[in-house]
């Protein structure tokens, strides 16, 4: 048995979006927790092609993103073909830190016309983590991974690194909580 975890990057400004622009999906990271050795595989970026915005300074600098490199990605709706096909994502339970992702898939599923990729089975690790073993405080991915003990692996808001923590951490939590965390 497996568990998807997902993270993604948007398209984001410092302040509000420009004119006729909004937040769209540009990179999906995933990657599979093995639940018997909680180890986690198959990391990935899905570069995504955003239509209805364009990556700004303050996101490259954020991701390290450039609009070059999106222009080169796959269409929201490749993307969501591809989580189904090679990750199942329609038959395992996901995991991400927070709400954010599940609220971006599902808007822009519904604004693209896009088939939801994801079971209905979502858990957010960052509520189940502050209710579990942080008295009810919410933290960010990073603070969790050494509150931990854990180190960051990769680049810190690329989606595919994040995933890959996110992964860590949710393996550390089901050895000692088992099956609370779900």
């Amino acid at each position: 048995m497996k568990v998807v975890v997902v993270d993604i990057e948007a398209t984001c400004w410092r302040k509000s979006p420009p004119p006729g622009e909004q937040n769209e999906i540009i990179e999906v990271g995933v990657c599979w927790l093995n639940l018997e050795n909680y180890t986690p595989s198959h990391k990935r970026s899905l570069i995504v092609r955003p239509t209805r915005s364009k990556v700004s300074d303050y996101c490259t600098k954020l991701t390290t993103l450039t609009q070059e490199q999106v222009d080169k990605g796959m269409s929201f709706a490749e993307a969501c073909a591809v989580l189904q096909r090679d990750y199942q994502t329609k038959s395992f339970p996901w995991v991400s830190w927070g709400n954010y992702d599940r609220k971006m898939f599902q808007a822009q599923c519904a604004s693209f016309n896009v088939p939801y990729p994801f079971s209905e089975h979502h858990i957010n690790l960052k509520d189940r983590h502050a209710n579990l073993m942080n008295n009810g405080k919410r933290i960010g991915m990073t603070r969790a991974l050494t509150q931990l003990g854990l180190e960051l692996v990769g680049t810190h808001h690329r989606g595919h690194d994040d995933a890959w923590n996110i992964a860590r951490i949710l393996g550390v939590m089901l050895k000692q909580y088992g099956e609370k965390v779900f």
